[in-house]
């Protein structure tokens, strides 16, 4: 007799339909799970001030999500979501723990539940510079099962651990991305983007710095920044210092539609991410096999997960984000072989469709 599936309880820090990369992966782990049989539940945080936005996305989805209500004191959220735990934990096999409080929940719970449990390493959770914070998710790690990391990066964050560690890179589901006809024209030549909130982890900080420079080989170039504008003033302030501001647009945060004619219209995504000073750090770069999807070669950082996301001299090419003149050589590169580089990337984004990604999970369940 085949052995039925087992049943996955998924405890979350995010969820959509608020963004959030955690959020987006725990989604379509969910998802593609639930699509070859699985039994899913996710317990997961209302962020929306009503829940509305909430309740009418999980009416969509074809299988349960335990919202954890709204509440001005945060503390009351982090308990009700352990009851939650507890209480799902006793008809579960498997549990999966993605996001900090997540960790630490889940491993928790492992003390009263002798349960198979699986912990999702992004990068920044595992990358605290304080030293209970990180001592704290340490010895909640060492209780999981396995440990997958989105990266080789993240891998090595979490490897002094002994555990045994999984690298499962990030999905997309490329049908998603597919090119339609553009409606944006978007200034510059070349036409450069960055899709992701406006922050020092994210790089534009960086990208900016550099357009003295490309501005001398690139007289018409244009960098584009799409996303929620968290840090936009502080950065358009530097880019006055550097007289640069004209060569730059902050779009904001934009719908998918908007999102995918503005990547159709753009040369080459870039994403220099950075180290903050807190251990925010770049645990893939989601963002970059998107643009991928639709043609679109990467210009990304090393010394991050980026460097999973990009296979260097195909669908993009990976530079030391401090270095204008690797930046500028990139640049040219690519624009000297476009359809090499437009086709390589899309055999790359291929590649992570989560069709072919959700069946290394499988193989840990």
């Amino acid at each position: 007799m085949k052995a039925s599936k087992p049943n996955i309880l998924i405890v979350t820090s995010e969820f959509p339909p608020q963004p959030g990369g955690i959020g987006n992966h725990a989604y379509n782990l969910a998802l593609h799970l639930s699509n070859i049989g699985y039994k899913i539940r996710i317990i997961a945080d209302q962020r929306s001030q009503t829940g509305s936005e909430e309740l009418d996305f999980d009416a969509t989805l074809p299988f349960y999500v335990e919202r954890i209500t709204l509440h001005k004191f945060r503390f009351l959220m982090y308990i009700k979501r352990i009851v939650k735990t507890f209480k799902y934990m006793k008809s579960t096999t498997h549990c999966i723990a993605t996001g900090k409080f997540s960790l630490w929940n889940v491993a928790f719970s492992r003390l009263f539940f002798k349960r198979k449990i699986i912990a999702v390493a992004h990068g920044t959770e595992v990358n605290f510079k304080s030293t209970l914070l990180r001592g704290s998710i340490n010895a909640s790690l060492k209780r999981f099962n396995v440990i997958v990391a989105v990266s080789n990066y993240t891998k090595s964050l979490v490897s002094h651990l002994n555990k045994a560690i999984v690298v499962i890179p990030n999905g997309i589901t490329t049908s998603e991305w597919e090119n339609s006809k553009s409606e944006i024209t978007l200034k510059g030549q070349p036409v450069l983007t960055t899709v992701g909130r406006v922050s020092s982890r994210k790089g534009q900080l960086n990208v900016i710095k550099h357009l003295p420079e490309l501005i001398k080989k690139f007289p018409e170039i244009h960098y584009h920044c799409i996303g929620i504008p968290t840090e936009a003033e502080a950065f358009m302030t530097t880019a006055k210092s550097l007289k640069v501001e004209s060569y730059i647009t902050f779009h904001g945060s934009v719908d998918d539609s908007k999102l995918k004619q503005s990547l159709e219209a753009t040369d080459i995504f870039v994403m220099l991410s950075s180290e903050t000073n807190t251990g925010d750090v770049e645990g893939f770069g989601i963002a970059i096999l998107e643009a991928n999807a639709m043609g679109i070669p990467a210009i990304g950082a090393k010394g991050c997960g980026i460097e999973d996301a990009i296979n260097s001299n195909h669908s993009g090419i990976l530079i030391d984000a401090n270095n204008a003149n690797e930046f500028a050589e990139a640049v040219q590169q690519i624009i000297e072989n476009k359809s090499k580089f437009n086709n390589e990337a899309k055999t790359w984004a291929n590649a992570h469709d989560w069709k072919y990604i959700i069946k290394r999970y499988e193989e840990l369940l």
